[in-house]
Parts: structure tokens; sequence; C-alpha cells
């Protein structure tokens, strides 16, 4: 009988994403974090407080998923008490960044979905539409005007 050898797993050096979309998707691609970050945009949060917002996400998936938008770069973790050590969530430029991306998949989601209503015109009622706009030349633009391919192919 052959000795019990520990396995070795080669080195595999870290894939780089395909495309932007899965780049943004790999820092906060999934739903809770997605969640925090939504639940942080109208200020910091301390841990009980985001445990009470998101009522289905367990304690270690909270820690966890914070942890690593901290990693990411997209929260801040603030100390307010050093024993036992406590502290309060922020979002970066960065997180708060993703506003308009949350804005745009909450709206997409209440036009599938039997909750809440899409986003609409104070004036006059009709729902919003996204659109593409160049600063520069204070115009909205269609997606063959830009350079992204993938636009081009949605």
């Amino acid at each position: 009988m052959s000795p019990v050898s520990e396995t070795t797993v080669p080195y595999a050096p870290p894939v780089q994403p395909a495309s932007p979309l899965e780049a943004a998707l790999d820092r906060v691609g999934d739903r809770w974090s997605l969640l925090l970050v939504d639940a942080l945009l109208s200020g910091g949060r301390r841990f009980g407080e985001l445990r009470d917002e998101l009522p289905g996400l367990a304690p270690n998936i909270l820690t966890e998923r914070l942890r690593r938008l901290e990693r990411e770069g997209i929260v801040v973790a603030t100390p307010y008490s050093t024993r036992p050590p406590r502290m309060e969530y922020s979002l970066t430029g960065d997180g708060r960044d993703l506003a308009s991306a949350l804005r745009l998949l909450a709206d997409w989601g209440s036009r599938r979905g039997e909750l809440g209503e899409p986003l609409r015109h104070d004036r006059c009622g009709t729902p919003l539409e996204a659109r593409w706009y160049c600063p520069t030349c204070a115009t909205a633009i269609s997606d063959a005007e830009t350079n992204d391919q993938e636009t081009r192919q949605l």
C-alpha cells in the first residue's frame, strides 16, 4: 500500500475578465453585495443595522460580503468602538458610483415584475427611459454612436 501524500494544486495565474461587464460582476455581481450597496446609499450603517435591513442575509454571509466589498474598494469600514471592535460601513466613491446601475436594475425589475413602479417623470407621469449622454456634446446618443462593440450587439 502506498503512503498517502498531499496533493498539490498547480499554480494558476488569475484569469483576466473578458469584458468590462465581467470585471464589474467579479467585484459586485451577487445578490447580497448589490443589496448591501443599495442599503448604504443613504449613509453609513453599523453591522446590526445592515442585518436588520436585510433580514434574509445570514450574519456570516453579511460579514463575508462586507469584507469582500472592502477589499474591492466599494465599502470602507470605520471603527466606532475598540473594545469590542465595532465598525460602521459606508460607501467609497466607487461604491456611490454604483447608484446609477442599481437604479437601472431596480427599474428593469419593476417593469418585469409585480413589485414597485418604474421611475416616472414628475411633470407628465411617463415612465423614464435610460439613454447614453455625452456631456461634451450635450446630446443623447444611440448605441451605434459608441465605441463599445458589446453595446452594439445588445
